[in-house]
């Protein structure tokens, strides 16, 4: 096993987050990052995910040197308009409603740093909606309750159900960290998560 000693952290207090690299069966521990989340005047929704996925990983290695630490950040977008969390059944109501039939663009922002180098990418998923109904909408958040959810969907859950078609490079970055590419990532750091999974 190739660098089992070195110290992996993902810089997050996301439960999906932390549930999805427990995938990889790789020993890890969580911090939460303290940064400021605010966009910049005129920044993108692309380039503020980046931009946080980097800031996220490059504070948490300040703490935890010689650790190789993962920073990840996600926006969804209607064409350029950023879609949030909604926070309450009825604006996730809203959010569905003007999400039917709409392709939706999720980018996945990535960044791995071992306090010397640094790498980061963007995995854009794209999900088409599928035309739904007021009473589909109300019984889906009514099981499901995505309102800690971007796009009000679980794409994890049911909420594929509300997909007509998803398309990306690597389909876990949809639930917020691509696994696929943050495997190759890790060994750009000499980390195999293949030879190093327990």
């Amino acid at each position: 096993m190739k660098n089992s000693s070195t110290q992996l952290i993902l810089a997050s207090s996301s439960k999906y987050r932390k549930m999805m690299l427990e995938r990889f069966r790789v020993p890890f521990a969580t911090h939460s990052p303290n940064i400021d989340e605010t966009p910049l005047p005129g920044e993108s929704p692309v380039d503020l995910a980046i931009r946080l996925s980097i800031q996220k990983a490059q504070a948490v290695s300040q703490l935890f040197p010689g650790a190789i630490v993962i920073g990840s950040d996600q926006v969804a977008t209607l064409g350029e308009t950023p879609i949030g969390k909604p926070g309450s059944f009825v604006k996730a109501q809203q959010q569905l409603s003007q999400l039917s039939g709409q392709h939706v663009q999720f980018h996945s922002a990535l960044a791995v740093t071992d306090g010397n180098k640094l790498l980061n990418t963007n995995i854009i998923t794209h999900c088409y909606f599928r035309q739904l109904s007021h009473e589909e909408i109300d019984h889906y958040l009514t099981i499901e309750e995505p309102f800690d959810t971007a796009g009000s969907a679980k794409a994890e859950g049911l909420g594929i159900s509300l997909m007509d078609r998803m398309s990306s490079d690597d389909p876990t970055a949809i639930i917020g960290l691509p696994l696929i590419t943050l495997a190759k990532m890790l060994r750009e750091f000499g980390l195999n998560v293949t030879l190093n999974a327990i």
